[in-house]
């Protein structure tokens, strides 16, 4: 029936990574499924998916059902096999990204998906979106700086790069001559 139609769209919509809301009224037990523009609701919607939560919007109730957060880490480094677990305790899919196949190993990183690509090539796949975090992990800048270019140029809402305050002062230099604004810059998290 209806209902079933509406649980197997959201099903549809879920495994697609697309955000969606299912609206129920309560005083009749209407319900439909918001998944962009073009519905009444829309506007609501769109404000309980961003603030990723739940709740009523006047008479309908609107159940948020974002895409999970997603990671990139940059380097599978030492560091990494820490950060990995507890980001994935925290409600993310992991992707790691070396292209030093000896650093991405299975057996480093048991259970993760593991890229061998150029961090670029990389990231260009994964596809940061708005519920997307890139962690860059290498101190290479061979490696992390064409992440950061990427990232930079993506709505990724968390962009940490580890460093010293020497080698991130060096990355800005780096960042400023390659055409990156100083708003832009500012965008990344570094110690």
């Amino acid at each position: 029936g209806p209902a079933l139609d509406l649980v197997a769209a959201l099903a549809a919509a879920r495994a697609a990574r697309r955000p969606a809301v299912y609206a129920v009224r309560p005083d009749d037990w209407e319900r439909r499924l918001i998944l962009g523009p073009g519905d009444p609701l829309w506007a609501e919607a769109e404000a309980a998916l961003t603030a990723d939560r739940s709740g009523f919007a006047g008479d309908w109730f609107l159940g948020v059902h974002n895409p999970p957060l997603r990671m990139a880490i940059v380097g599978a480094v030492h560091i990494a096999q820490a950060l990995a677990p507890m980001a994935r305790l925290a409600g993310f899919d992991v992707t790691l990204i070396d292209p030093r196949e000896a650093f991405a190993a299975p057996g480093r990183f048991p259970g993760f998906a593991l890229v061998h690509d150029w961090p670029d090539a990389a990231l260009a796949e994964f596809a940061p979106d708005a519920r997307s975090a890139v962690v860059t992990l290498t101190h290479d800048p061979k490696l992390d700086d064409p992440a950061i270019r990427f990232a930079l140029n993506s709505p990724a809402f968390y962009l940490g790069c580890l460093g010293s305050t020497r080698t991130h002062a060096k990355r800005v230099e780096r960042l400023a001559e390659a055409g990156f604004t100083p708003d832009q810059i500012a965008k990344i998290h570094a110690p």
